[in-house]
């Protein structure tokens, strides 16, 4: 049986999240929806201007290892945070999710990492991430034990804009395939994708990664084509399992000739999209390790999404594992 259930590795990130109205974004210069990398002179800049906000570790994996530990699956995590006051509130609430979280810190400069994100009044969140310590993780921070006694290894591929997390990346993969264990990642960011498409094509088809997760705009990014049904053509043959989610449209799952289509979870009312990509791999790879057929794996993924959207913030304050039995999923 294994050690754990996923091991997460991603951008150990303290998300510092605040709403605004679309002219703030136009006045500073802010890509609305997208993931904009900054640097420390404009972290500063944007904390100033930004209103009340809330603090929260998080990061996509974080988010994802705390949404699995939430549903009662057992996560662990890889991130690189830096020994000062953000490393310690990111450290501290990983592992009061229920997360095991042991990278050594960084002593000294640079800072750990912050995200600051922007919500407008449509529900759309717009990051401004410095990446501060995420840059230092590496090979060394590799723990071959959680590598080789996860089920799925799960990585985020924001971690491909810091060059050294590739190689822990592909050292990780390399320790769970020993093992027979399975590798997933999320595309994150359709920008993301632009920037590494050759790269992430290859991990799909030399199959350092099994399981793909993304959204429509990141699919038809990952083709160079404006038709979602083309983009699902490729990427079935590309890679051994493919969920691909669609807002409100819900998502689907593709696996060799089979497709399952997955309907949204029914809200109230949307009020904050962070996190919603994260916490459908939650829910999605906690019912995969756990034996689940895809669509009830999906199910899972699109409850766990639902809730989130419906707060501010990226970690539900929901119990999932809860959520899942009333909802009959458990």
């Amino acid at each position: 049986m294994p050690d754990y259930d996923v091991l997460c590795i991603g951008n150990a990130i303290v998300d510092i999240i605040a709403q605004c109205d679309e002219a703030f974004l136009a006045d500073n210069g802010i890509i609305k929806g997208a993931m904009n990398l900054i640097d420390a002179e404009r972290a500063e800049l944007l904390y100033r201007r930004m209103g009340p906000a809330v603090e929260a570790s998080g990061g996509s994996a974080g988010n994802t290892a705390a949404g699995i530990a939430s549903f009662g699956g057992r996560s662990a995590y890889f991130g690189k945070v830096s020994r000062d006051h953000l490393g310690e509130i990111f450290t501290h609430d990983i592992h009061a999710q229920g997360v095991a979280f042991d990278t050594k810190p960084l002593i000294g400069t640079p800072p750990t990492a912050r995200s600051m994100i922007f919500v407008t009044p449509d529900g759309e969140r717009s990051m401004n991430t410095y990446l501060g310590a995420c840059v230092e993780l590496g090979p060394e921070d590799v723990e071959a034990d959680k590598a080789a006694g996860a089920a799925v290894t799960y990585f985020e591929g924001y971690l491909w804009d810091p060059p050294r997390a590739k190689e822990a990346i592909r050292l990780t993969a390399q320790h769970a395939h020993a093992a027979g264990r399975q590798v997933s990642m999320s595309l994150s960011d359709s920008f993301c994708v632009d920037r590494y498409r050759a790269e992430f094509l290859d991990l799909m088809r030399s199959r350092t990664v099994d399981i793909i997760f993304a959204n429509s705009h990141e699919i038809k990014s990952l083709y160079q084509t404006s038709s979602f049904d083309e983009a699902l053509a490729q990427i079935r043959k590309d890679c051994r399992i493919a969920a691909v989610t669609r807002s409100e449209k819900g998502s689907v799952i593709v696996n060799g000739d089979d497709t399952f289509v997955i309907e949204a979870t029914k809200i109230s009312e949307l009020v904050d999209t962070t996190g919603a990509g994260d916490l459908y791999a939650a829910g999605f790879l906690h019912g995969y390790t756990k034996g689940h057929d895809l669509k009830t794996c999906g199910d899972l993924g699109s409850l766990a999404a639902g809730l989130v959207i419906q707060q501010i913030g990226p970690r539900p304050r929901q119990n999932l594992k809860r959520e899942a039995e009333q909802a009959g999923l458990g």
